[in-house]
């Protein structure tokens, strides 16, 4: 049964690239348009793999990333963030959510895909 990934970025393009480059790999892919919109996905269905972005509207994936690990659902859920900001401070906020990995853009899908597979839930 193939794993299932959830992108979560305002950007429709992005998450169609992410998308495009996850399915290709074997992956099922939910999508999310931001913090708020993933929150309400998720829904108790099993996630193996949850890629946000940090600055989108409603609600921030920083934020969500909180949200989420506050769900027994998805408190072991890793979190691959993927985002713009290549900052520390940045960085450590994301880690301190509770965030396993940092992607930066632009990126190379083969890139994520690697990050992907060595967080991916079994």
């Amino acid at each position: 049964m193939a794993k299932t990934i959830m992108i979560v970025d305002d950007s429709a393009s992005l998450r169609q690239v992410v998308g495009i480059a996850l399915k290709g790999a074997g992956y099922d892919v939910v999508e999310a348009c931001d913090g708020k919109d993933a929150l309400g996905k998720l829904d108790g269905r099993k996630l193996h793999l949850i890629i946000s972005d940090v600055n989108m509207p409603n609600m921030d994936g920083i934020s969500f990333v909180k949200a989420a690990k506050q769900l027994p659902a998805y408190k072991f859920t890793p979190v691959i963030m993927l985002t713009t900001e290549a900052g520390d401070a940045m960085k450590q906020q994301g880690q301190a959510a509770g965030a396993k990995a940092w992607v930066v853009k632009p990126f190379q899908p083969a890139q994520m895909l690697a990050a992907v597979s060595k967080l991916v839930l079994p």
